[in-house]
């Protein structure tokens, strides 16, 4: 048995193998294929990981291998960058090939209406990777059928995908399941339920069945979906529920939501589920566990958002803090080319050159982060432990990710995290002066309420900052924030829309005030023991 060499030969991307793995399973069914050279089709190959292995092993004697995979239609640098590595990688192996940059269906069905003329049509192993729609992953599954020779074995992948809930249209479980039902009697079943791939033997004839005259391939249009993640606690829940409900709302089109449960009730849980029951599947949320290992166990919750790096199970996402409002849609930020950088960010309005005055360099916000994963797991255990050498840093995990991405970012308009309106963004500084504020200023797109949810004494009286900077739903709200009213109008639509006028509200409000008192009390009386001891 061939593997895929660990050379410079072939060029995939380190973090996206998402193939190796099935390497054994797959050699074990080798001595059920029947041909001498078989045809391999493969539907979803992304830069050929598989396509390698099969050509090297399954047709290392003669066949050939057709991939169909649309490459966003060579539209895209990434797309185009896909495709010249699988043209590439398919080469070296200098065994027979074929790529269709298509959409699986009018690629089937190109096949399809070619093999209808071909003396020795059909193929003897198929692997059904493209689309994860249910009703994708069917039609994927019932024209590729229609291509599969007796006896051929065909692979689903997928099955067990942890990314949307199993029973979503947007998870193939349920496409897979439908066509197991249509073909019952026709195929023998490989894998049992608990495996994450569904493989069949077909012991059915093959029947290509017939196609309308005239060659009209389908056209499919993609719509691709955003990934967004908060990292959130009970005592943020209430703020993340606005952020969530925000951003559904203003965005059309799929979205996945993934909030990682950094000490959530199960009353926030069915909160949130409640938000994104009106929008019925066009939004899905999963709630991810923390890693055990992972620095928030040990930290604090604050460096979720680094930890979650490697528990989110795709390839980009885009970070919102659970304090903000989304007032357009995220789409074109979603959008954003990176231009090979790892993240995208908004410069920080409160420190736009960072708070270390002999470390100067430019300094962005965390609050609203677009990433691209697979480059930011290549160097993820730097980032741990840079972020564990940095523990008590001023801005905790902002501080790591600004030194370890220092060279990294694509600074962002400010439009997309509009930190500081109606407080400190109106007082100038040689640093501020130089970031345009106008876009936040005049449309903001997300708004970003910065500070403390219960400020000290201290941060409400001090005369720099006026009004101070503090979350709409604490004990003194968002003072002068020109977008407060906006966010409790937000509030208001889920299910938290009676908190402000409860009277279990209004008591800890008072508790927290008293309690920011108290501790002011304090600190003056410390300060002024110390100051008389000194005199004496």
């Amino acid at each position: 048995m061939s593997l895929i060499p660990n050379t410079t030969v072939y060029q995939f991307t380190p973090t996206q193998d998402w193939f190796s793995h099935n390497i054994q399973s797959w050699t074990d069914l080798f001595p059920l294929i029947r041909s001498d050279k078989p045809r391999v089709l493969e539907v979803g190959s992304w830069e050929g990981r598989s396509a390698v292995f099969l050509l090297n092993n399954v047709c290392k004697s003669g066949g050939e291998i057709v991939c169909i995979d649309h490459f966003d239609l060579l539209r895209t640098s990434a797309g185009q960058q896909r495709y010249a590595k699988i043209k590439h990688n398919l080469e070296v192996t200098g065994k027979r090939h074929r790529i269709l940059p298509q959409f699986s269906i009018p690629g089937l069905m190109s096949l399809l209406s070619e093999e209808l003329g071909s003396k020795n049509p059909g193929f003897d192993w198929i692997y059904i990777d493209g689309s994860h729609r249910a009703d994708d992953t069917m039609l994927d599954g019932e024209l590729a059928w229609r291509l599969a020779r007796k006896d051929a074995i065909i692979i689903f992948d997928d099955y067990h995908w942890n990314k949307e809930p199993e029973g979503s249209i947007h998870h193939p479980k349920r496409g897979i399941d439908a066509f197991l039902a249509l073909h019952h009697g026709e195929y023998e079943r490989l894998t049992d339920d608990e495996h994450y791939q569904v493989v069949v033997r077909k012991v059915a004839e093959m029947r290509l069945g017939f196609l309308l005259e005239g060659n009209h391939p389908v056209d499919e249009v993609m719509e691709y979906e955003i990934n967004i993640a908060l990292a959130v606690n009970s005592g943020y829940a209430i703020g993340a529920a606005v952020s969530i409900l925000s951003v559904v709302e203003r965005t059309p089109g799929r979205i996945t939501l993934f909030v990682i449960d950094c000490g959530l009730v199960r009353t926030d849980k069915d909160r949130f589920l409640d938000i994104i029951s009106a929008q019925g599947d066009r939004v899905t949320l999963q709630f991810l566990e923390l890693p055990d290992d992972g620095l928030a166990k040990a930290m604090g919750p604050v460096w979720a958002k680094i930890d979650m790096l490697g528990i989110l199970p795709v390839e980009r996402v885009l970070y919102l803090d659970a304090d903000i409002l989304v007032r357009e849609s995220v789409r074109a930020l979603w959008n954003t080319d990176l231009k090979g950088k790892t993240i995208a960010a908004a410069p920080d309005v409160g420190y736009p050159m960072g708070h270390d005055k002999d470390k100067r360099r430019p300094y962005f916000n965390a609050g609203v982060i677009l990433v691209d994963l697979s480059r930011a797991r290549q160097n993820s255990t730097a980032l741990t432990q840079l972020a564990k050498s940095m523990k008590n840093a001023k801005h905790l995990d902002q501080d790591a990710l600004n030194l370890h991405f220092q060279n990294d970012w694509l600074s962002l308009d400010l439009k997309w995290n509009a930190q500081g309106l109606g407080t400190y963004a109106q007082y100038p500084s040689d640093d501020r002066n130089a970031l345009d504020l106008n876009p936040m200023k005049e449309d903001p797109h997300i708004v970003h309420f910065t500070g403390p949810v219960h400020p000290t004494l201290i941060e409400i009286l001090n005369p720099y900052v006026q009004p101070p900077t503090a979350k709409p739903w604490g004990y003194v709200g968002s003072p002068g924030h020109p977008f407060e009213s906006e966010w409790w109008i937000s509030l208001e639509k889920t299910s938290w829309k009676v908190v402000r006028t409860s009277a279990d509200w209004e008591a800890r409000n008072e508790d927290m005030k008293n309690r920011a008192i108290e501790a002011a009390t304090r600190d003056f009386l410390e300060v002024l023991a110390r100051t008389n001891n000194m005199k004496k």
